[in-house]
């Protein structure tokens, strides 16, 4: 199997993979938000700042515009939820709801 083959192979499975857990209706910057913020969650709770997000591997080629606008929807969808008491910019990712329908905006 030539490698052109594998990487379409593997890039098929993880789009299934979103499919199957609903994140097919991000766009890929919101899924890359969501999954680098999730990452850096050790346990579910954890508070997450935006400078971690903006940080994280997944995300370094992103503008921050790009990536604030992608914050905003994740909020808009209650993927992730501001942290109380805390300054702003600190985020809880709620993973708890992958799998469900998201709300439309």
């Amino acid at each position: 199997m030539d490698k052109l083959r594998s990487i379409f192979e593997l890039r098929e499975m993880l789009r299934q993979l979103e499919r199957d857990v609903g994140l097919d209706d991000l766009s890929r910057t919101e899924r890359d938000v969501f999954l680098a913020a999730h990452s850096l969650s050790k346990k579910p709770g954890d508070i997450v700042s935006s400078d971690q997000i903006r940080s994280h591997t997944l995300l370094q080629p992103v503008a921050q515009a790009t990536l604030y606008r992608a914050i905003r929807r994740l909020l808009g969808l209650g993927l992730l939820e501001r942290a109380a008491e805390t300054k702003s910019r600190s985020y809880v990712v709620r993973s708890d709801l992958v799998g469900g329908d998201l709300p439309e905006l």
